[in-house]
């Protein structure tokens, strides 16, 4: 004869494994060049950084799992309409431009661009006006891209598809200058990876604004769920802590 100890312990055992198959997964597009919001951590292959662990905590919060996909920054809207992914966590502006294609978040970090120059350099830039004549390379997909040539002050606006190329092509003198977000190059410059370049402490951002976490346009209750997660992990100290994690 079955004890009833037995019986309750299946009974819970199978509305565990019924919870956990109802539990949603959605498809989470991260960029892996973006450190310290998002990046490919070599030693585990998979994409870390601060926005990663914004969307997880989200999900804990809201009930659902998040299944991280990695994709350069361009292409990250075009996936989200598409439908390829569910939603855009990652280093990026929620613009009113973008705004048009897709549905953003309350605000999770705010922060503007930075420049980087060679160490030979010495010029005190203090924004757009003082890259006359110079050769800048940008971020395809970002903003900056668009403010530097309505700017008109630079020479050339060269694209690119991430912040390590366009710091490459600054450390071997192809490029005059590097703009991108400067958490981003902050970082990149503190782990000491291109020792030729330095942060312009004077320059004063042009494109200042907040990022965001995107969904497709009209999914209110998806927006809903990260809304309301990123404020119960702002209020409760997770994302501070996240926060310092990363060093931001």
């Amino acid at each position: 004869m079955i004890g009833l100890r037995t019986v309750l312990a299946a009974l819970a055992m199978v509305a565990a494994g019924a919870s956990a198959q109802a539990q949603t997964v959605y498809k989470v597009g991260s960029t892996p060049t973006g450190t310290p919001f998002t990046f490919l951590d070599a030693k585990t292959n998979t994409i870390q950084g601060m926005m990663v662990d914004v969307i997880e905590e989200i999900g804990k919060d809201q009930g659902f799992k998040v299944e991280i996909q990695p994709m350069q920054f361009s292409a990250l809207i075009a996936a989200l309409t598409s439908g390829k992914i569910d939603i855009i966590s990652a280093a990026m502006y929620g613009s009113p431009e973008r705004a048009k294609v897709v549905d953003f978040s309350k605000d999770v970090y705010a922060y503007g661009e930075g420049l980087v120059v060679s160490t030979k350099d010495e010029k005190d830039y203090g924004g757009f006006d003082d890259l006359k004549g110079k050769k800048v390379g940008a971020q395809i997909g970002t903003r900056y891209i668009d403010a530097l040539k309505a700017a008109g002050t630079a020479a050339e606006v060269n694209a690119y598809d991430s912040l390590p190329d366009i710091l490459r092509d600054v450390s071997n003198g192809r490029l005059d200058a590097g703009i991108g977000d400067y958490p981003i190059l902050a970082y990149n410059l503190a782990q000491g990876r291109f020792p030729q370049l330095r942060l312009v402490k004077s320059y004063k951002p042009s494109v200042p604004g907040p990022i965001n976490i995107a969904v497709k346009q009209g999914n209110a209750e998806l927006l809903g769920k990260i809304d309301a997660g990123l404020a119960a992990i702002k209020k409760d100290g997770r994302f501070d802590a996240i926060l310092k994690k990363w060093g931001l």
